[in-house]
């Protein structure tokens, strides 16, 4: 006889039971509905969404340190990290660059607040004060000393990323520079502790579903979908340019690593979703790592790129600034010349950096980028109250696949990216994880797949460390 085939719903089922991305959309389109029938129930579940970030927050300090001090120390030359951190720079000043120029061009173009003649005294700036906290943006000494640790364990309490990064990279010099022989045991056991955050990440994964869902009935009930129509112009706008860049993004990937941005988006998918519907690209911030080097990136490179892009490279929040202040702009009737649009962009290109983990800081950046001008009323930023909160898809679609591409090209250009195993994991032919050999870990199941619930439980195998460089014998 044969087999019999499951009926539809029980594949259904199934399917829901064992994949997270299915149970992410579910979570998602649920949310809307919830939110849309029942606003005021809606609002309350905010808390299953900021849950689950804190406690994604809590393991992304203690593996970034992981990754750089383990990175570091396999690979065995110090100037080489160097040069990767140099060139990310350099790519994220220009890949920021062209989102701001992208998005100037496509407001002067459609022009989304022309005709709205806003009176900017009718504004309640108030809000605007309330949703920034009173806060500012760092100037560029109190970013660059912000970026030292005062203490090491401050760094990791405080989850400030680049004190973080800072401490890893003098803990992997210091191993590089004591030698194997004399820290024996330090870089398995850091190796050892790697593996747990990933299974603690893992453990965090199966509230996923439930992040969205309050997430998204949260926005829905608090904003509604009215204020979509309202700026229906601008929201489509800023998501078309967004399209645009991506699809610049797929080509600098392709001539850069041939490699396929959109096999690479499906390899990803359920972090995608995860983080659209979360608003927050932290939440994902450990399995994009981990599904980084399952795809042939370095892990140095990995450590080093991924999390200083969260910093120094914005993409979506620079497209949506540029568009917002032209947006501001024109809703008052201010017509920016040649020349004070060039200010906005160097501006921007120096707020935008300082923009990670300041609440508002949107708000904060065109408040500033406005007081620069001198043309446009620092009030007007109000106007953007309404959608601001609708832009968070846009930015963190944006924003993740612009720090991903980052970490595939400057792997590529030092030499860190293994390109063969790149196309067998993004064609689905090699899922396993860097010096698995045969031990037949790494399948689809860890990567959030859905072939079963361990896939919700991501780990890291067991690593034989390479030795570091032994100290030379003294001469005679």
């Amino acid at each position: 006889m044969p087999p019999s085939v499951p009926s539809l719903p029980r594949r259904v089922a199934r399917t829901v039971r064992t994949s997270l991305f299915a149970q992410v959309t579910c979570a998602l389109v649920l949310g809307i509905v919830v939110g849309k029938l029942w606003p005021d129930t809606a609002t309350a579940l905010q808390p299953l969404g900021d849950g689950f970030t804190r406690l994604i927050k809590t393991v992304i300090s203690p593996l970034v340190f992981c990754v750089v001090v383990v990175g570091i120390a396999k690979a065995g030359d110090l100037k080489a990290f160097g040069r990767i951190g140099v060139k990310a720079l350099i790519w994220f000043e220009i890949a920021s660059t062209a989102a701001l120029v992208i998005g100037l061009v496509a407001a002067n173009v459609v022009g989304p607040g022309r005709g709205m003649n806003v009176d900017p005294a009718s504004l309640d700036t108030k809000a605007v004060d309330a949703t920034t906290g009173g806060g500012h943006l760092p100037s560029t000494t109190e970013f660059v000393l912000n970026a030292l640790p005062q203490s090491f364990v401050g760094a990791f309490a405080e989850n400030e990323l680049l004190q973080v990064l800072i401490l890893a990279c003098l803990v992997g010099a210091a191993l590089l520079h004591l030698g194997h022989t004399r820290v024996p045991k330090i870089l398995p056991a850091i190796e050892q502790a790697q593996e747990i955050i990933f299974a603690v990440v893992g453990f965090i994964m199966r509230l996923a579903p439930l992040a969205v869902f309050g997430a998204m009935a949260h926005l829905v009930g608090n904003y509604g979908l009215g204020v979509m129509r309202t700026y229906a112009k601008l929201i489509v706008l800023c998501y078309v340019a967004a399209a645009l860049f991506v699809a610049l993004l797929a080509v600098a990937l392709k001539a850069v690593t041939g490699l396929s941005l959109w096999k690479f988006l499906r390899y990803i998918r359920e972090e995608m979703l995860l983080a659209l519907g979360t608003a927050s690209t932290e939440s994902v911030m450990p399995r994009v790592m981990q599904k980084l080097r399952r795809a042939g990136a370095r892990d140095d490179a990995v450590g080093l790129v991924l999390p200083t892009g969260y910093s120094f490279n914005l993409d979506g929040a620079s497209l949506y600034l540029s568009i917002g202040t032209l947006f501001i702009a024109q809703a008052v009737g201010v017509d920016l010349s040649l020349g004070q649009q060039i200010t906005v962009v160097l501006v921007l290109m120096l707020t935008s950096k300082g923009m990670a983990g300041i609440p508002g800081s949107a708000f904060l950046a065109l408040s500033a980028t406005a007081s620069s001008l001198g043309a446009i009323p620092a009030g007007a930023v109000a106007l953007l109250l309404g959608v601001d909160r609708i832009m968070d898809s846009m930015r963190v679609v944006t924003n993740l696949l612009g720090n991903c591409v980052a970490v595939f090209a400057v792997s590529r250009w030092e030499g860190a990216l293994d390109i063969d195993r790149a196309k067998r994991t993004l064609d689905g032919e090699d899922t396993s994880t860097p010096d698995d050999g045969d031990k037949g870990v790494g399948t689809e199941k860890d990567l959030g797949g859905e072939t079963g619930t361990e896939a919700l439980a991501p780990g890291i195998p067991a690593q034989k460390p390479k030795e570091l460089k032994e100290p030379a014998p003294e001469a005679g």
